[in-house]
């Protein structure tokens, strides 16, 4: 018969994450519930006087071509939009999966392309469906080819960035405050950067402030789908 402390072990975690699971899933439906309420707003023909004015409050008055702020910023913005890009999200997520594949962390590696090929679909269907055009109300600072809605910089980070923030931080120790504080910090940074990188597609003038909000709404969800999947399918296994 197991003693007081197994009994410990093995009932403890389960009460302290037994609120987690309800929790994700009702943020994750909330967020997708909100970003399909903007789609249906455009598709309905309504726009957001927020888009406007946020764009506008970028650029010096008068001056649309120029954006406010010193001039390192306009560079920083480009750089950090960079790391939202197409090529560079391919090619660490490729590393990425090939690193958790060597590792025999083949679930892992699964999250992975499932969070990355996932978002890059779903934001292709998106632009496709809604064809919403690029913001001509201030000049564009950086090439821009495709729809602009959602924000595939915004929404293909944040399920790529935040999928792997979850992963790492599920394999700290988070016994100690020190092991919590870590895998907050992990959280806490990668999440950062979704948002930096959605903050500086507005700043460049390509995307609406809606779509880059609609991006993240719509990456985040999925990447909490796709955490609480491997989740589920690891405890079933075990």
């Amino acid at each position: 018969m197991a003693d007081a402390d197994d009994m410990e072990q093995v009932t403890t975690p389960a009460r302290r994450g037994g609120w987690a699971w309800p929790a994700l899933v009702l943020f994750a439906v909330s967020l997708l519930l909100f970003g399909v309420h903007l789609a249906d707003e455009l598709i309905e023909g309504e726009g957001f006087s927020f888009d406007t004015r946020l764009l506008l409050a970028l650029r010096v008055p008068g001056h649309p071509q120029t954006p406010i702020g010193p001039s390192w910023l306009l560079q920083s913005a480009v750089d950090i939009s960079a790391l939202g890009g197409y090529t560079l999200l391919w090619l660490f997520g490729v590393a990425g999966i090939a690193w958790l594949i060597g590792a025999g962390k083949r679930p892992e590696a699964a999250g992975i392309a499932l969070s990355l090929i996932g978002s890059s679909v779903i934001d292709g269907l998106l632009k496709h469906w809604i064809a919403r055009p690029r913001p001509e109300l201030v000049p564009h600072l950086v090439q821009v080819t495709n729809a602009s809605f959602p924000s595939g910089h915004a929404m293909i980070s944040s399920a790529v960035y935040l999928t792997l923030a979850l992963m790492l931080a599920e394999g700290i120790d988070r016994s100690s405050w020190r092991g919590r504080a870590g895998s907050v910090a992990v959280v806490a940074f990668f999440s950062a950067l979704a948002v930096l990188i959605g903050m500086s597609r507005v700043y460049l003038g390509v995307h609406w402030p809606s779509d880059v909000l609609a991006g993240w709404c719509f990456g985040t969800a999925w990447a909490l789908l796709v955490w609480m999947g491997d989740r589920w399918l690891g405890a079933a296994r075990r």
